[in-house]
């Protein structure tokens, strides 16, 4: 079964089209080995991906992986940044042959196949952000975005991801995603799956938000309940 997921969780990754087309989210369903119906999503940023594979009924975190992503004719090549089952494949490239329609990406001699949810928008917050600045002890502290230590978040114009890796010791610590609203200054993330707590599926969050100098301020109550203030900024 690993074995498997492992080959179409590779596939899955590793689409294109024209760069500016490519952008937004993507979504597929596969069969897990025991027979249940399992969801694929696919976001991509500029220059930025990720892959979430949940169970489509529960929500059960099967998998995850991302990095980042350039497309050369028909050729797509990902260099990986996070794999949650093969952490070795970290720092490797892996490049497919695709074949993409307006709304549909499909690898080439596969019958695998991803439909579009959206191109980027609506959204004001579509992109691949990293956390730079915490609130802590009635002060913000700065974070170091160029550190191998990462905490990303990965929008499209109606999905997102949050996803803390080390791209040096190759860890994984967790991901969460699902889907978002932005509207009068809130920002709400209705979660689908989350790989600390499954039972986290189906919670809705809601967060102040606000760009501020291009940075995205981020202010309210973490899932545990905790008061948190982040500042995020875009991904070069």
């Amino acid at each position: 079964m690993k074995k498997i997921l492992a080959l179409l969780i590779c596939t899955f990754l590793s689409f294109g089209m024209q760069s500016q087309d490519i952008i937004g989210a993507w979504e597929g369903y596969s069969t897990a080995e025991n027979g249940d119906k399992l969801k694929n999503i696919v976001i991509f940023a500029d220059g930025y991906q990720t892959i979430s594979i949940y169970d489509a009924t529960t929500g059960k975190f099967v998998h995850s992986n991302g990095g980042t992503w350039k497309l050369e004719g028909n050729m797509m090549t990902e260099k990986v940044e996070f794999d949650t089952d093969n952490p070795e494949r970290v720092g490797s490239e892996v490049s497919f042959r695709v074949i993409i329609t307006e709304n549909t990406i499909q690898i080439a001699d596969s019958d695998m196949k991803l439909t579009r949810l959206d191109n980027g928008t609506p959204g004001k917050l579509s992109g691949a952000w990293l956390i730079s600045g915490r609130m802590r002890e009635g002060g913000m502290q700065a974070i170091n975005t160029n550190r191998p230590r990462k905490t990303m978040k990965i929008l499209s114009g109606t999905r997102f991801q949050w996803i803390a890796y080390n791209t040096e010791t190759k860890q994984f610590m967790g991901t969460g995603g699902g889907t978002y609203t932005t509207l009068n200054g809130e920002y709400t993330e209705n979660i689908e799956f989350f790989s600390r707590d499954d039972s986290r599926a189906g919670a809705s969050l809601k967060f102040n938000y606000n760009l501020i100098d291009g940075n995205w301020h981020h202010s309210g109550l973490s899932s545990k309940g905790n008061p948190i203030h982040e500042i995020w900024s875009v991904r070069e």
